[in-house]
């Protein structure tokens, strides 16, 4: 009996043991946060893992044949991408000084994988598809969805994102307590100008002050620090980055609640939320290229590489 009982104890400690093992999270916990110097372990090693895909000849895709990637954004839209006064963290040059964020690192891999040379070009949020339409651009990588209405005008290779639709607020407002879009009716608010949350989000909200779009995304920021308004609605990598450098603000994040903003089917929401990169119509060559990059990292994966373009941001 006694042998019997100590067995089923042993069992015991062994299924506990295995399940305390189990729910360990490989990345550590939703809580923690890392160093920038974690992360880039991370990053480097997600990249160690990339290979060059045999179907893609790097000499024979469009636009790139002289072996240089001209890829267009603002500069301006940071996390995905700002304007910086030195090299630092594999910042590249621009004409206003360099430029880095999770756009300049992801055009870099793809440049990596196929011996490009990167150049990178600012460029005002509305001139990106006309640039790569006219082939100004080889390709626009600026935190753009992947909407019907963009893909009418480009072709886009991707996700290489993917979003969720937040509103973010000072932790003082009264609407700092909202549980869902309802709670906010009433308010003031604006968003980025051309973009889904300021076109397609805020008008979902009642009884509300829709201030002009603003311009840039640290002008969209700049209008809640300065209280211009009450909310503004954003991705979530966008509102990370601004309370990470603005500790007065709260990102309120209904998503995957009765409360959250709504779209007509979860195909929409997918095209709102899902980030591409913008290629000239009919150019497959470029577009099978990068997407043969980019089918080599998952959901997680991108979600490390922005947590570090996050953690080595420039104060705004």
């Amino acid at each position: 009996m006694t042998r019997r009982i100590l067995a089923m104890l042993m069992a015991l400690v062994m299924v506990f043991a295995l399940a305390a093992c189990g729910e360990e999270p490989s990345g550590g916990t939703e809580d923690e946060v890392l160093s920038a110097e974690e992360l880039k372990a991370q990053v480097d090693e997600i990249i160690a893992g990339l290979t060059v895909p045999e179907d893609v000849d790097p000499a024979a895709v469009q636009g790139v044949e002289d072996g240089v990637l001209t890829v267009a954004m603002e500069c301006a839209y940071a996390p995905y991408n700002w304007t910086q006064v030195d090299d630092s963290n594999g910042a590249v040059p621009i004409a206003s000084g360099y430029a880095n964020g999770y756009d300049v690192m992801i055009s870099q891999i793809i440049c990596d994988i196929y011996g490009w040379d990167l150049e990178v070009v600012a460029s005002a949020w509305d001139s990106l598809a006309p640039g790569v339409q006219s082939g100004t651009y080889d390709a626009n990588i600026a935190g753009q969805s992947m909407t019907s209405d963009r893909m009418a005008q480009v072709d886009m290779a991707g996700p290489y994102y993917y979003a969720t639709i937040v509103v973010v607020t000072t932790a003082d407002s009264e609407y700092a307590v909202a549980q869902g879009i309802s709670d906010l009716s009433g308010g003031t608010c604006t968003a980025q100008s051309g973009t889904i949350w300021y076109d397609s989000c805020l008008p979902q909200l009642a009884d509300i002050e829709l201030l002009p779009p603003a311009e840039t995304a640290p002008q969209m920021i700049m209008s809640l620090t300065t209280g211009q308004c009450d909310y503004i609605c954003t991705d979530l990598p966008t509102a990370t980055a601004a309370v990470r450098n603005n500790e007065g603000l709260k990102i309120l994040n209904f998503s995957g609640t009765d409360g959250d903003f709504q779209f007509a089917s979860e195909e929409e929401r997918a095209e709102n939320v899902n980030i591409g990169i913008s290629v000239q119509k009919g150019n497959t060559t470029l577009l099978d290229a990068m997407n043969a990059v980019l089918s080599q990292m998952d959901e997680s994966d991108f979600n490390t590489i922005m947590d570090y373009a996050i953690a080595i941001q420039p104060a705004i």
